[in-house]
């Protein structure tokens, strides 16, 4: 059921808008910084997680030799980085710092203004309830970071590719729904008693799919799955590549064994083309040809980054060029999905 919006005479639409749109923007940043912190295997050079004093890095050289230390205790350093030196460490520390000195601000920048507005009454009826669930998934994903991190920080070498996934889609649907809110209250800036848009079946299945085709993104990520090959459109000389492994049940290979993973992705890619077709030509029959272009936009280059990046083998820059664009998308369909949905 659509829902009416009432406009209060002190609620401000446009400027809320604004302000989601400049955090998204962020969450975008936090994205592909989070992508260069995996291909640089960064993620674990901060062992601990110190919501506060975390913030301030390591001053002078004890505190740098004391986080070094820790990262001595870990398997990856014992079984992968055995020799590595202190300037070597702060080159890793530098992108996994960044990362989650860049996951506070975003928080700051959602919660403090959020406040400011409250008790100013600067949010419209309806959306006060929506602009904290927003907050609370930002909050759960800070959770599942460090989830995530916890997971590599003994026994494994590396971080768990279901997790990294699960923190990257926490991301992106959070993402999804501030753009989608967004869009609603500059709708409702336009016109005041615009109803909030529906999520409508067409809508809702490209999402899906696009959801699928995001997960496999990550997982491939997880795995190292790009460098199982540099071929494309085949696969080391073949269609289907096989398992990597021998005595792999269908349900295992298809979400950890590196090659099933990887020829999902790049096929699955093709369905979600198709769809993010249909989603555009609807939003553009919805007089809404900016959505239809910015889908069509996104989607291809998109396409043409991860052919690139898999037979350049995976070379940082392709990379998170990449995983920006796969953010980029997730906009674009959030667009053209609440195009389509809009009241009328």
């Amino acid at each position: 059921m659509l829902q009416m919006t009432s406009l209060p005479t002190t609620a401000r639409p446009r400027v809320l808008a604004n302000w989601l749109f400049f955090v998204a923007a962020l969450i975008v940043g936090m994205v592909v910084i989070g992508g260069i912190t995996r291909l640089t295997e960064s993620g674990l050079s901060i062992t601990e997680w110190k919501p506060i004093s975390g913030v301030i890095p390591p001053l002078g050289d004890a505190q740098w030799q004391a986080e070094f230390a820790n990262y001595k205790r870990i398997p990856e350093y014992q079984q992968l980085n055995q020799g590595m030196t202190l300037a070597g460490f702060k080159a890793i520390f530098f992108w996994e710092y960044l990362h989650r000195l860049l996951g506070r601000v975003i928080g700051l920048a959602f919660a403090l203004p959020l406040i400011w507005f409250a008790v100013r009454g600067r949010i419209p009826r309806g959306y006060g309830w929506r602009l904290v669930a927003l907050l609370a998934l930002g909050g759960l994903q800070g959770v599942v970071g460090w989830w995530m991190v916890e997971s590599g920080l003994s026994v494994r070498t590396d971080v768990s590719h279901i997790r990294l996934a699960t923190h990257l889609l926490v991301a992106l649907f959070t993402l999804a729904g501030i753009v989608w809110t967004a869009f609603d209250l500059l709708a409702l800036a336009r016109h005041p008693g615009e109803r909030q848009a529906r999520l409508k079946p067409l809508g809702a299945i490209t999402l899906l799919i696009l959801f699928v085709q995001l997960m496999f993104g990550a997982l491939v990520a997880g795995l190292n799955a790009g460098l199982v090959t540099n071929e494309w459109p085949l696969m080391n000389g073949r269609f289907f590549p096989g398992t990597s492994q021998a005595g792999e049940s269908f349900g295992y290979a298809l979400f950890n064994d590196p090659a099933i993973v990887h020829f999902v992705h790049r096929w699955w890619a093709w369905i979600t083309v198709a769809a993010l077709i249909l989603l555009a030509r609807k939003a553009r029959a919805a007089n809404d040809r900016p959505a239809s272009i910015a889908i069509h936009t996104a989607f291809g280059i998109q396409i043409l980054l991860g052919i690139a990046t898999v037979m350049s083998g995976v070379p940082i820059a392709l990379a998170a060029l990449h995983q920006l664009t796969g953010a980029l998308l997730v906009i674009a369909t959030a667009w053209g999905a609440h195009a389509i949905g809009r009241g009328r």
